[in-house]
């Protein structure tokens, strides 16, 4: 038995990339017009401004650039807190001390974007593993939603 090529997903053809590779909603879309594949920019420049915020503020703690990439409102959700505006956000990540993520895996959505990482701590249990929804609008982060065990941040001696 075999499939013939009718069957494929005439993106997966033209792109070479599987389905698990490509989400053709945000990634790649299809120009009704003329037939061609076309790039969507609002994904990538989401991921962009994702992932040059959180290198600003985890791995040079460049809280002044990390605040060019958020909007004044933004909002801020998580199991150990929740802020409305971008300057008591940052200053509360300020006062982390959070150490490099090791970024797992990044999936784009048109203007969201979802980080899979984990954060290695000093003290057990050593690592935490956090999943992390930024929403991006007019080119700036307007929500960032983190999920994460919180036991090892409220626990005594930490």
């Amino acid at each position: 038995m075999y499939i013939t090529i009718e069957l494929y997903n005439p993106l997966v053809i033209a792109t070479g990339m599987d389905t698990l590779e490509m989400n053709p909603k945000s990634n790649v879309a299809n120009d009704s017009q003329n037939g061609t594949l076309q790039k969507n920019e609002s994904a990538k420049s989401a991921k962009e401004i994702v992932m040059k915020y959180f290198e600003a503020i985890t791995e040079r703690r460049d809280f002044k650039t990390a605040r060019s990439y958020l909007k004044d409102n933004v909002s801020y959700v998580s199991p150990l807190n929740s802020f409305d505006r971008a300057e008591p956000y940052l200053k509360y990540n300020e006062s982390l001390h959070l150490p490099k993520p090791d970024i797992k895996k990044v999936f784009t959505d048109g203007d969201d974007v979802c980080l899979l990482y984990d954060i290695t701590l000093t003290t057990p249990p050593p690592t935490v593993f956090v999943s992390a929804w930024c929403h991006v609008d007019g080119g700036k982060i307007s929500s960032i939603r983190l999920l994460f065990d919180p036991r090892p941040f409220v626990q005594p001696g930490r």
